[in-house]
């Protein structure tokens, strides 16, 4: 790898197209971003639903949960960019991808909640009822809480597959870093280069995030039972 800046070099050419490049990380982040508040909020409500939710409900959910669990994403961002687009709803590409994801990560999310709520003893709930809390501030003071520390690290996993998965969105058109990578390498052939930049900027990003869930950890690692 040439690390001086004249034409063709690599220095040269990622200066050249660091607008590109910036571009594509900045869409990477954001959409990774969007999809991670949008599934853990979803899957938060579809987690408390398998948990306690009433038997159809739960049923529906586990369906669903089970169906996005065994798509793969490419499929999912596919049809939601152009199967869609048969019924007559057209989805910018954009949030085609947030779309596919956010229902791919949702299921992930609702699960790990799942699991994590009913690792909480029982007796948790008993007590927080007989003190006179109702159903959802039994859920909101007592479960929940002690719930999300459980669920933080899966939590994670699934941000850091979020992020991953962008990379997917390039076959709908998204210009996102991998495609943006890509483009650039096709102007000046640094094909290795260029990929170990891409894959470094992916790294820290996901190193961030990481770091972000290892921050919530201590944070809630006051909460025992």
């Amino acid at each position: 790898m040439d690390f001086s800046m004249t034409p063709g070099t690599f220095l040269f050419e990622a200066w050249q197209a660091r607008f590109s490049l910036l571009n594509g990380l900045s869409v990477t982040i954001g959409s990774s971003a969007i999809t991670i508040v949008l599934a853990t909020l979803l899957g938060i409500l579809v987690g408390i639903t398998l948990a306690y939710g009433w038997w159809p409900l739960r049923l529906l959910a586990r369906l669903y949960v089970d169906f996005m669990r065994g798509i793969p994403v490419l499929v999912l961002i596919l049809f939601t960019y152009y199967g869609l687009a048969l019924f007559g709803i057209n989805v910018p590409a954009f949030w085609a991808g947030v779309i596919a994801l956010s229902a791919f990560a949702t299921a992930h999310v609702a699960e790990n909640l799942r699991g994590a709520v009913q690792s909480v003893p029982a007796g948790q709930m008993e007590a927080a009822k007989s003190i006179g809390l109702r159903f959802d501030q039994r859920l909101r003071y007592v479960i929940i809480p002690q719930a999300f520390r459980r669920m933080l690290p899966p939590w994670v996993n699934t941000g850091l597959e979020v992020v991953k998965g962008t990379t997917l969105l390039s076959v709908i058109g998204v210009v996102e870093l991998l495609l943006a990578s890509q483009q650039v390498m096709a102007r000046n052939y640094l094909i290795i280069d260029f990929y170990l930049l891409a894959g470094a900027m992916y790294l820290a990003v996901n190193f961030a995030l990481a770091q972000l869930g290892g921050m919530l950890e201590r944070r809630f690692s006051y909460l025992r039972y």
